[in-house]
């Protein structure tokens, strides 16, 4: 009996659902990882717990629906139900009920928002490539006849007086500051040179970084997951991607505020098109002015900004990086907090 006990536990842990388990008093008493990442709370602590709390929404009465299934022994569904989580924060969900027997109930819970994030994710992934098509293709148009130019105001400066060459080294400078532009507008085109390290280790040095720059009215706060393994990846690549979304997320601040760095593991969690059995997700959450609806589908576009002299590089340079390491940046955000979420697949880096 154990062992098929165990061999249901290990099938549960395997489901990109949440299945939560409540005996005939409404209280939790088993609930897989996925549940556990949805509802924001650990088997530990919501064990126990009564279901009106564990999954409270204003306009619905869980104990009734658990009531309801058993009398009638059939199953039920919530679509697209509002509920609030222990830390204050909302997330839409989508619950199946259904009575295992005349007193427990089983419960899954799927995240509506994250299917639909999965589609726009995949769309991103496509407009990203696109773009960094479009820009390598219009960019080799720029440089050739640059590099002309460069040259040709060289050769000028050597048969010009000298009082003339100030005109010449203008045409130099702005050809040089132009190819810097291109180049920063297209990010590193070295692929990933992987290392073991620890995710913390590189938040830690953009946090102490950022800090500096910040001052003293924002505080950059960290809520780290220790168990998190360590990941083979590019540390400077994986740097500078950090660095770019903690750096806006301060810059979005307008006076004082706070910027949270939060790392969870994330189980069956869908990038693109690949489902990774495990992934690290860094979220950087800031409590600013917040990003324009208009501006959530083009702030990863290179030369988009929604900031008054912001280049639109930062974002770009950060999901490029990313995605060199198979993962991807989302972002979501309301006035007074604004999430980005840096998602890494672990599963390929941890052996």
């Amino acid at each position: 009996m154990t062992k098929v006990k165990d061999q249901y536990a290990s099938v549960m842990e395997q489901l990109s659902t949440g299945i939560l388990v409540f005996n005939q008093s409404d209280s939790l008493i088993l609930m897989n990882n996925k549940a556990q990442e949805l509802l924001d709370i650990s088997e530990r602590k919501a064990l126990g717990m009564a279901a009106s709390v564990l999954i409270y929404a204003g306009n619905f009465d869980v104990n009734k629906a658990f009531k309801r299934v058993r009398i009638e022994g059939t199953s039920s569904t919530e679509h697209a139900l509002t509920i609030q989580l222990m830390s204050g924060e909302e997330r839409r969900i989508s619950l199946s009920m259904a009575p295992i027997n005349s007193d427990d109930v089983l419960v899954e819970v799927m995240h509506v928002d994250r299917y639909l994030q999965i589609n726009r994710d995949e769309e991103l992934l496509q407009q990203n490539k696109m773009a960094t098509d479009m820009l390598r293709g219009l960019a080799h148009e720029i440089k050739n006849p640059l590099g002309g130019l460069r040259g040709a105001a060289q050769l000028l400066s050597k048969e010009l007086n000298a009082e003339l060459t100030d005109y010449t080294d203008v045409i130099i400078e702005e050809a040089d500051r132009l190819r810097n532009l291109v180049d920063r507008m297209l990010g590193s085109s070295n692929l990933p040179q992987r290392q073991r390290t620890n995710i913390h280790v590189i938040l830690e040095r953009v946090r102490q970084l950022v800090q500096v720059e910040a001052g003293e009215n924002i505080n950059i706060v960290t809520d780290y997951d220790p168990s998190i393994p360590e990941i083979s990846a590019d540390k400077d690549q994986l740097i500078q991607a950090a660095l770019n979304v903690v750096r806006n997320a301060t810059q979005a601040i307008r006076t004082s505020g706070e910027v949270i760095l939060r790392t969870r593991v994330q189980r069956q969690f869908t990038i693109g098109e690949v489902t990774n059995k495990l992934a690290v997700k860094i979220d950087v959450i800031d409590d600013g002015i917040g990003v324009e609806p208009s501006m959530l589908n083009k702030v990863f576009y290179p030369m988009v900004t929604g900031r008054e002299g912001g280049t639109g590089l930062g974002l770009s340079i950060a999901q490029t990086n990313v995605q060199r390491h198979n993962g991807i940046i989302e972002v979501s955000s309301k006035p007074g907090r604004t999430v980005f979420s840096i998602i890494l697949p672990l599963e390929n880096n941890h052996g």
